[in-house]
């Protein structure tokens, strides 16, 4: 499981480097696709398969699910970690989430997310403020 987050600076050569207590749980090739909010999503293989599986069940049906599973699936890039830990992000997934330098890497249970910082910070800022609203919605008003 993937939880924390972590501050990390895109490189020149559009590389981040990923959290230490994440590299051996996403092994040595990951897949790197769009994500909901404008960052990217990044899961290890086995995660992938499963993920792929249901986005692959609505690209035959409406619209909308045809939309998701092309955005999901035709944007999904498989990369491989280097020895130092960093994963190459190509240039239209860098676009797609705004990376521009200082990034979060932040861990969201079965996939890691990728955020430009001040995107993420300002999306923080928001749901903090909202996260009693969230939870009574949710019908856990009671989380701890």
């Amino acid at each position: 499981m993937f939880i924390g987050e972590y501050r990390h600076t895109l490189d020149a050569k559009n590389r981040v480097s990923l959290p230490a207590k994440f590299r051996k749980e996403l092994g040595s090739s990951v897949i790197v696709t769009r994500g909901l909010d404008h960052c990217l999503f990044v899961y290890p293989k086995a995660a992938w398969k499963k993920e792929a599986q249901k986005f692959a069940q609505h690209s035959s049906g409406g619209a909308a699910g045809r939309a998701f599973a092309r955005l999901m699936l035709a944007g999904a890039n498989e990369a491989d970690v280097d020895s130092a830990g960093r994963v190459l992000v190509p240039d239209y997934l860098r676009t797609y989430a705004g990376l521009s330098g200082k990034c979060v890497v932040a861990g969201v249970s079965d996939r890691v997310e990728l955020w430009d910082e001040p995107v993420w910070e300002q999306y923080t800022t928001d749901i903090e403020r909202d996260a009693d609203q969230f939870a009574e919605t949710l019908g856990q008003k009671n989380l701890t």
